[in-house]
């Protein structure tokens, strides 16, 4: 039996050191020198304060501020400890209520524009912290944020349109706009 256990916790320990440790700091130390910015989570830092990540969505609602997509971590929006979809099926009665009431709260803050309201504007991601909307979602708010903030809306959609972000590669996925990365840029005035 002791024949056995020596080269087996010889085995754990060597094994413990290799997958436990040189492993993950190699990793993280070729991601630091490679891809400083994404390793450290693509923060945004506004005044010397990190604000915010590219990769997370925030909760805005006030109207002088673009809202993205509804979140469907609870109790709290996008809170990254509570991720996931609602799991609830395009028949269910209460997610085809929460939808309605999303619609309704839309057409109230928007109230004379007659676009079709945006699908992503009413549903949330699976994970409920997407940090991107559509185009179309982001248009559809223009006139609301161009009025609350006092700018035309030729300048809040030109704001739009130099933050939508083309397909990836050039083929993958949708045109997208990241919702914390424009409204910082109405801040900033850029």
């Amino acid at each position: 039996m002791r024949d056995h256990i020596r080269p087996a916790l010889t085995m754990l320990l060597i094994l413990t050191i290799l997958t436990g440790l040189v492993y993950p700091l190699t990793v993280t130390g070729l991601a630091h020198l490679f891809f400083p910015d994404q390793a450290n989570g693509s923060l945004i830092v506004r005044d010397g304060m990190v604000v915010g990540s590219r990769l997370i969505g925030q909760y805005f609602d006030k109207p002088e501020y673009f809202w993205g997509r509804p979140s469907a971590s609870s109790p709290f929006p996008y809170r990254a400890a509570a991720s996931g979809g609602s799991n609830l099926g395009p028949t269910n009665p209460a997610f085809i209520a929460a939808v309605q009431a999303r619609v309704d709260a839309l057409r109230a803050a928007h109230p004379g524009n007659e676009m079709p309201i945006p699908v992503d504007l009413v549903t949330a991601s699976g994970s409920g912290l997407d940090p991107h909307m559509s185009p179309a979602a982001a248009l559809y708010q223009v006139k609301r944020v161009a009025g609350a903030r006092g700018l035309d809306e030729s300048t809040v959609g030109a704001l739009v349109a130099r933050h939508t972000e083309g397909r990836q590669f050039g083929l993958l996925g949708e045109p997208r706009v990241n919702v914390f990365q424009l409204n910082v840029a109405l801040d900033e005035g850029r």
